[in-house]
């Protein structure tokens, strides 16, 4: 599902984001990123996104070679990517449902085609009880939970979290990663970027290590 084969990423300035990473993510794996603050996980989240694109190597995501891809096929790759951040992200002067549809209105659905998605996405996180309120009205794990309902929404093949647990205490963080199990379960790919390292530790999956923008280990964890 990824590959990056000896991917570098620098900056004017001359700072060096990644240097020389290579790595296999496959179909229906999922694993975490870590490593310390600026050690390149939000570089590398973002070349995957194509947010940014690498100044050496070659990234690879879902069959697609991301330097050979053009502008105009950017939103159809991203559309197979759901992305779930520290900070939720969300917009307070709407429902909860209507932040978990935003995907699906911008990619051109009509609300009587996507209202089942929007509700079987919230049951999943279990908060469909509460898509008719406001997000500001929520916990912060609950509000962590409209977010991740949002990046699933579009039953991406791919999904990325960014500190998805920066904010929330340790049980509500286990809550959290729980869920990204369970939607690993049903075969979507998952890569989450995390400096908890205890928690990521408990969960006991394959650990990608940075530092200072390598890759310095890659440990299956069983």
């Amino acid at each position: 599902m990824i590959r990056f084969d000896g991917v570098s990423k620098r900056y004017p300035g001359g700072h060096v984001g990644l240097e020389q990473v290579s790595f296999h993510l496959g179909r229906g794996e999922i694993a975490f990123l870590t490593g310390h603050s600026g050690a390149g996980k939000s570089t590398l989240m973002k070349l995957i996104m194509l947010l940014e694109r690498v100044s050496a190597g070659q990234v690879w995501v879902g069959g697609y070679n991301l330097q050979a891809l053009k502008n105009s096929r950017i939103p159809y790759l991203r559309r197979n990517i759901g992305v779930v951040f520290q900070d939720h992200q969300l917009l307070f002067d709407r429902t909860v449902f209507e932040n978990v549809a935003l995907p699906l209105l911008i990619a051109g659905y009509s609300p009587g085609d996507f209202v089942g998605r929007v509700r079987a996405a919230l049951d999943m996180v279990g908060l469909l009880s509460k898509e008719k309120l406001s997000p500001v009205v929520l916990s912060g794990g609950e509000q962590q939970r409209v977010g991740l309902a949002r990046a699933v929404v579009n039953r991406p093949a791919l999904l990325l979290a960014d500190e998805p647990t920066g904010n929330l205490d340790p049980q509500l963080s286990t809550e959290i990663m729980k869920l990204f199990e369970n939607f690993n379960q049903v075969g979507v790919t998952v890569l989450i970027a995390s400096h908890d390292l205890a928690l990521v530790a408990r969960m006991r999956h394959r650990i990608l290590t940075l530092d200072h923008g390598r890759l310095v280990a890659d440990q299956e964890v069983q």
